[in-house]
């Protein structure tokens, strides 16, 4: 019992670090200029909305009736940065790249803690499968940030 209680939060707390990767993600999307960076915050959004769907339905097979379904404090002050950088630098897509790198940075720390956790093996392989793709996400959005100056 208390090992399945370890591993729903272990998921709560990734189900809010994923609500802040999508409503960040959202909100960048809406300060970029660039149409493709727009549609890549986009996608990056709704995937973390389709893994907090997974992980919801994960922590309620454990018997979790009401699994996380918000954001954290810091994400929503992260958000509220990307907002201010958005307005002060009237749209500057590579500050706004900058910050997404780091709101990424916490979210590949996030998963990566829960991996060296004690999961269950379906938990396991789902957060597994997930933080590749988180991952990945990181490094392309480190590569634009590189390359968009």
């Amino acid at each position: 019992m208390k090992k399945q209680k370890e591993i729903i939060s272990a998921i709560n707390n990734l189900i809010e670090t994923l609500k802040d990767g999508q409503e960040g993600f959202k909100q960048a999307a809406e300060g970029v200029k660039d149409p493709q960076l727009k549609a890549l915050f986009n996608d990056y959004s709704h995937q973390r909305s389709r893994f907090a769907t997974q992980l919801q339905s994960q922590a309620q097979s454990l018997g979790e009736p009401e699994p996380e379904t918000s954001s954290t404090a810091t994400g929503a002050l992260h958000r509220a940065w990307i907002n201010l950088k958005s307005a002060v630098t009237r749209g500057d897509d590579h500050a706004i790249l900058a910050e997404c790198e780091r709101g990424e940075d916490s979210a590949v720390e996030a998963y990566r803690e829960a991996v060296d956790s004690n999961l269950s093996t379906p938990v396991r392989d789902i957060v597994s499968r997930q933080y590749a793709e988180i991952k990945n996400a990181h490094d392309r959005i480190k590569h634009l940030r590189d390359t968009t100056k």
